[in-house]
């Protein structure tokens, strides 16, 4: 293991990409990021009004990560409260969502490890935690959705009649802080593309036909949304950015909502991806604010 003596090894570091439910109160969003203390490097801080959503990526010796993810953990039971939240991202608590990323095959196993430490220690703080996606324990539970169907209200019935038990922490969710769910990754894309339209039905469209439980492109996961601006977009999460790239994702975008009258105008990338993620990407669906230098895992973590 990395962190036992004469094991240590070389540059080792985890990524993780904590999702927490509040996108709107910037003084919030500051003392949670401050709770991660100096031990991690912060890569990026994205933040969304509509989905009322911060996604931060951060970098860390494997030692450092688990402190600093229960501080967040703690800070966003103190801060956000999921009762009154309001947006259009689906979520079942205050820190929603919080995965330990690994960027080498080599580094699978002690991301496991991590993760399951993390959610060890945010269970053991209050909250009840999931694991999903390669840490979840029967084939149902590998999807978010799973967990998220029906919201809050529908997690506090499945979790109180003891169909739906945590791997971590109370028999019930936390009374404002709701459950997190965690889990153990390589890197994905979140990947949203607006399309010229301001009708949600053709982003619902086109999303039902994209995702792959739909019969669309393995990997992905997809919805579809308003946006305040008045576009349609289509939110998309890509599991294998490098053996499906965006390039191919907007491509089928364009597929299906030309027979809908629509056509991708802009798209926007959440956190950090794999560079060969970006291969063969058209010119004129632009990726918002896009900076290669910022946004490229290989540069950021070089």
């Amino acid at each position: 293991h990395p962190d036992r003596p004469g094991g240590e090894a070389a540059g080792v570091i985890h990524l993780a990409v904590p999702n927490l439910s509040e996108g709107r109160d910037f003084e919030v969003l500051d003392r949670l990021q401050e709770s991660l203390g100096d031990e991690v490097t912060l890569l990026d801080r994205h933040t969304d009004i509509d989905h009322n959503r911060a996604v931060f990526t951060l970098m860390s010796k494997p030692a450092d990560l688990v402190p600093a993810l229960t501080r967040l953990s703690a800070e966003a039971v103190r801060d956000i409260d999921i009762t009154r939240w309001q947006g259009m991202h689906p979520c079942i608590g205050s820190l929603d969502v919080c995965p330990v990323v690994w960027t080498r095959d080599e580094d699978i196993e002690a991301a496991k490890e991590r993760a399951i430490e993390v959610a060890g220690a945010i269970g053991e703080s209050g909250v009840p935690v999931f694991l999903y996606g390669s840490l979840a324990g029967s084939p149902e539970r590998e999807e978010r959705s799973y967990f998220r169907e029906g919201g809050i209200d529908r997690l506090w019935q499945r979790m109180g009649d003891g169909s739906l038990k945590p791997d971590f922490g109370p028999a019930l969710p936390h009374a404002t802080a709701g459950a997190t769910l965690v889990t153990a990754r390589p890197p994905l894309a979140a990947f949203n593309v607006e399309l010229d339209s301001d009708d949600i039905e053709v982003a619902k469209a086109v999303a039902a036909k994209l995702r792959e439980s739909g019969g669309g492109l393995p990997g992905v996961r997809a919805i579809g949304l308003l946006l305040s601006t008045g576009r349609a977009q289509v939110s998309t999460n890509v599991h294998d950015p490098i053996g499906l790239p965006l390039a191919e994702v907007v491509a089928r975008i364009r597929d299906l909502a030309k027979p809908l009258g629509a056509r991708p105008i802009e798209a926007e990338l959440i956190g950090l991806l794999p560079e060969a993620a970006l291969a063969g990407y058209p010119d004129d669906v632009p990726i918002r604010d896009f900076d290669p230098d910022f946004h490229l895992i290989e540069k950021r973590c070089a």
